[in-house]
């Protein structure tokens, strides 16, 4: 059993969390958390709460209410939150360790807006994520599209041998790009680095110029094939 006392007495697996970056005031974005463990949803609870995400004791669900589904498949996630298609206006975020075809078109079909894997949802990221689904973005990273589109049975967190590269990068140009490779745009990056869009701007000028690429998406593909992220 999932203890509740973590979230003031909060539904089994779930908890809400309200947008409030270190130094900001707070806003009418709120955070659900489903998970189909305890395990799950502290892991998933501990990152938002790295990422600046301070807990209510509101447990409902609210037209403000973006709802984090994890599990260690994208059903598993689903059925933790209840989801339908009933939900309408849902804002799904769904976190897995194993994107499967069928669970990413389970959870499309249902209406979610974004998917990360487990292995690759640094607090960075998942706060980013966050704010593309309270805003509606759409985000879908490749292992995502790779199940959806390329008919694989299953996207996991194994990456291709990468290619050796001489180019290295800063720490905060390999958090842009890293936010980047998984779709996100310069206002969902300066959110999750607290940072203005002019700096997210400056970063990936800068990045571009050293990674000698023409535009966003080569600066990713450079950077997936040499092992930058």
């Amino acid at each position: 059993m999932i203890d509740t006392a973590l979230l003031g007495g909060a539904a089994p697996g779930s908890g809400t969390m309200r947008c409030a970056p270190d130094g900001a005031g707070a806003g009418r974005l709120r955070v659900r958390v489903d998970a189909s463990d305890a395990a799950v949803r502290e892991s998933v609870v501990s990152k938002l709460r790295h990422g600046g995400l301070a807990p209510l004791s509101d447990p409902e669900r609210g037209p403000d209410t973006v709802v984090v589904a994890a599990g260690g498949t994208v059903d598993d996630a689903i059925d933790a939150c209840r989801a339908s298609p009933r939900d309408g206006e849902l804002r799904l975020l769904v976190v897995a360790d194993v994107l499967s075809r069928s669970g990413v078109l389970r959870a499309v079909r249902i209406g979610a807006v974004a998917m990360l894997q487990s292995a690759r949802a640094t607090p960075e990221r998942l706060v980013a994520a966050v704010h593309s689904a309270h805003h509606g973005e759409g985000r879908l990273p490749h292992g995502v599209l790779v199940a959806l589109l390329g008919g694989v049975a299953e996207a996991r967190t194994v990456d291709p041998a990468p290619v050796a590269s001489s180019v290295s990068l800063t720490p905060r140009q390999t958090e842009v790009l890293a936010l980047m490779a998984e779709g996100h745009g310069n206002a969902a990056i300066a959110r999750a680095l607290c940072c203005s869009e002019h700096t997210v701007k400056n970063v990936i000028y800068e990045m571009m110029a050293r990674l000698q690429v023409r535009n966003r998406a080569h600066a990713v593909a450079y950077a997936v094939r040499s092992g930058l992220i």
